[in-house]
């Protein structure tokens, strides 16, 4: 075990090192197989040598703070704790042997691509400002699009996360729903923030929150707003209508990263509302810029019987399919057997007509 000693100068200790000590337990608390040791204007650490470096790295942090402003806070020194954790995780990155590393998680794991059209829809993103991704449920369309969104902050490519999803109910009427407005959204948006709280702090994903560093929305809060210098992303794209798309892919400026999923099997839209996503498709596909990556049941990361799930769904489409091309014609277009029977319309041969003496003279 290393020990170092930092002596504290033209500082004072009360306003350095807060009520009780707290500010110094908070930053032993971050680090338990150290020491962290206060006593008069010294403070002394008991380590292993790389944890005594990060430990020095951070108090010489809060003394520039404090010699800046005049005091630290607990908010202070959570802060630079987590910008601590965030370069050793990028030095962690600079020397890791492995290339397709997308973001290091909350608690230290690996985020990474697990098929290889999940390591597809990252080189796309990293190579087109605009991407749709499309595949079933399970295929970590959302999970990797926030890690690629999470990496492009951290890097400083973007200032910020921008995060939407259409508000449509999944096939049920909820009803009413209590609270303000952010109450009632946040159980679509639940997804997104598991996401994010598996990569980035807590108390970081907090002040991030606070400050619009990242911003999760309903899709409704994006009109007339420009989206510039940030990586964008819709989810659950598949239920949006041809006008809602449109209108979210206009907000797009010019140093924005967009991403747009979505799934063709789980529109949860009116039956005869067309989904936004289906037209774009149509309309996008052609137009050079746009990258697109159709991910399947093959991609799917979640509990081995949803793959068998998806497969099965997709049989049953296209046997569906195929009945109903190789049916009859008249089968298609058999009347209800609510309507009336054709005997019981007046017929519009003249012969049955009642003749009208009077015209006749």
């Amino acid at each position: 075990m290393v020990e170092k000693i930092i002596t504290l100068e033209n500082v004072s200790l009360v306003e350095f090192l807060g009520p009780d000590n707290q500010n110094i337990r908070q930053l032993a608390a971050a680090f338990p197989g150290s020491k962290i040791i206060s006593r008069g204007n010294e403070i002394k650490i008991q380590g292993q040598t790389p944890v005594i470096a990060r430990i020095n790295e951070i108090l010489s942090s809060l003394i520039e703070h404090y010699h800046q402003y005049g005091a630290i806070t607990d908010r202070n020194v959570t802060e630079y704790i987590a910008a601590a954790d965030d370069e050793q995780q990028e030095r962690i990155i600079a020397t890791a042997s492995i290339a397709d590393v997308i973001v290091f998680g909350a608690k230290g794991g690996v985020i990474k691509a697990k098929t290889p059209n999940q390591q597809k829809l990252v080189d796309t993103v990293m190579k087109h400002d605009l991407t749709f991704a499309l595949g079933p449920a399970g295929t970590g369309k959302t999970y990797v699009s926030v890690a690629l969104a999470v990496r492009a902050l951290k890097n400083k490519e973007v200032k910020k996360i921008i995060i939407s999803r259409p508000v449509v109910e999944a096939g049920e009427s909820l009803g009413f729903l209590p609270g303000d407005m952010k109450e009632k959204v946040d159980p679509y948006l639940r997804p997104i923030y598991d996401a994010l709280e598996d990569m980035i702090p807590a108390e970081k994903l907090k002040f991030y929150q606070e400050n619009k560093i990242i911003e999760i929305a309903p899709l409704a809060y994006m009109r007339g707003r420009t989206l510039n210098n940030a990586f964008v992303l819709l989810d659950e794209a598949q239920n949006t209508t041809p006008s809602q798309l449109k209108m979210f892919l206009t907000r797009m400026g010019p140093t924005a990263k967009v991403m747009v999923n979505g799934d063709r099997s789980q529109i949860d839209l009116p039956t005869k509302q067309k989904s936004g996503l289906l037209q774009a498709l149509d309309i996008l596909r052609d137009v050079r810029g746009i990258g697109f990556v159709e991910m399947t049941a093959e991609d799917v990361v979640r509990h081995r019987l949803v793959k068998e799930i998806v497969y099965a769904y997709d049989r049953y489409d296209v046997q569906t399919q195929r009945e109903q091309a190789t049916r009859p014609f008249r089968d298609l277009y058999r009347p209800h057997p609510d309507s009336r029977p054709e005997s019981d319309f007046p017929s519009t041969n003249n012969a049955s007509l009642p003749v009208n003496h009077e015209q006749q003279l």
